[in-house]
């Protein structure tokens, strides 16, 4: 489906995925720095099936329309590139447009640069019930953003690009943000990746899952 972005009025591109049975919530997914892959798809119908309506936004689509690279140097390099040129105001605007469109309670979850803009999200933009933000490289440099709604986080103990001085900048920045470790590397929950890790994306996911339940019946705080 098409969206407007509540930054500069851009349309994009975001995938939606309903849920075939009781619905728990609104669900914004967001990318890693790959495009909107099938992989993520692949993620954004799993939620669904857990009764959750998901959005999850092509946050490239100004710099390329249907991005989906593969994971090699050159899938890496322009990724980057693309996500810096896109910028922060692009990608809270893009975010909110999609919170706004799904029905309360809306909540958010991204991997690698998604887990950073679902931080900032979490920050920035209005509407939202709580965060689950997996292995977000930069989330150590935007410990001065103040989350207004309850976030965890969650980073793999292997993970050669998120390092232990960037989980402990992180906690102590934010002692009262749950930080989760795991037995894993780097983009451990997704089942598209070389780096998978069952176990790490289970207990992760119930977490998850836990959280948005409980923000949902107002049991926890921010």
């Amino acid at each position: 489906m098409k969206l407007k972005s509540k930054h500069d009025g851009f349309e994009f591109e975001a995938y939606h995925a309903a849920p075939t049975d009781a619905r728990r919530g609104g669900l914004v997914l967001i990318q890693e720095i790959f495009g909107l892959t099938q992989g993520v798809k692949d993620l954004a119908d799993s939620f669904a099936a857990d009764g959750y309506e998901v959005l999850a936004p092509a946050m490239f689509d100004r710099q390329e329309r249907g991005f989906d690279t593969p994971r090699d140097a050159e899938g890496v390099a322009k990724g980057r590139s693309y996500m810096q040129a896109n910028g922060w105001d692009n990608a809270m605007g893009d975010v909110q447009a999609c919170i706004d469109a799904l029905n309360g309670p809306v909540f958010i979850t991204g991997f690698c640069y998604g887990g950073t803009v679902s931080w900032l999200a979490a920050s920035r933009c209005t509407g939202l019930s709580a965060a689950s933000c997996f292995y977000g490289g930069g989330i150590a440099g935007l410990v001065g953003e103040t989350p207004k709604v309850p976030v965890i986080l969650h980073f793999g103990k292997k993970d050669a690009h998120i390092t232990s001085e960037q989980w402990d900048k992180i906690g102590a920045a934010h002692p009262d943000i749950p930080l989760f470790l795991y037995d894993a590397d780097h983009g451990f929950f997704s089942k598209d990746r070389d780096d998978h890790a069952p176990d790490a994306a289970s207990l992760s996911r119930l977490r998850t899952l836990q959280l948005f339940h409980k923000a949902s019946s107002g049991k926890v705080e921010a």
